[in-house]
């Protein structure tokens, strides 16, 4: 089954099957120093610039600011939620995420994948 994912409104949300999933206005743990040197960064997405699906991951390319130390900068392919039965299960964004290897389109990259 194919599924349908792109951005709205600016990078605002990302949609999945012309439903808004997954809204900008989260924060998001991220992995101790992958994003700036707090012990845990907590990330305030400002916009999405892309979205995908690597297996059974959706994972999205952002920008966002640590709420802590005022960090700004970009993540690529953060795990925003997962494709089960044909049908997309979103991530909590409170919970802190470890990173994982990655490859899109032939390059490798790191990712940002839930602890569970």
């Amino acid at each position: 089954m194919a599924i349908a994912l792109r951005t709205l409104d600016d990078g605002a949300w990302i949609s999945v099957n012309d439903s808004r999933e997954v809204g900008v206005s989260d924060i998001w743990a991220l992995p101790t120093r992958e994003f700036c040197s707090c012990e845990t960064p907590h990330v305030l997405l400002e916009a999405y610039s892309a979205v995908h699906v690597s297996d059974h991951r959706v994972l999205a390319d952002a920008v966002g600011m640590c709420i802590e130390c005022g960090t700004r900068d970009s993540i690529d392919s953060l795990p925003v939620g997962r494709i089960v039965d044909g049908e997309f299960k979103p991530y909590e964004p409170a919970g802190v995420q470890s990173t994982i290897p990655d490859a899109v389109d032939g390059a490798a990259r790191s990712s940002f994948e839930p602890v569970e």
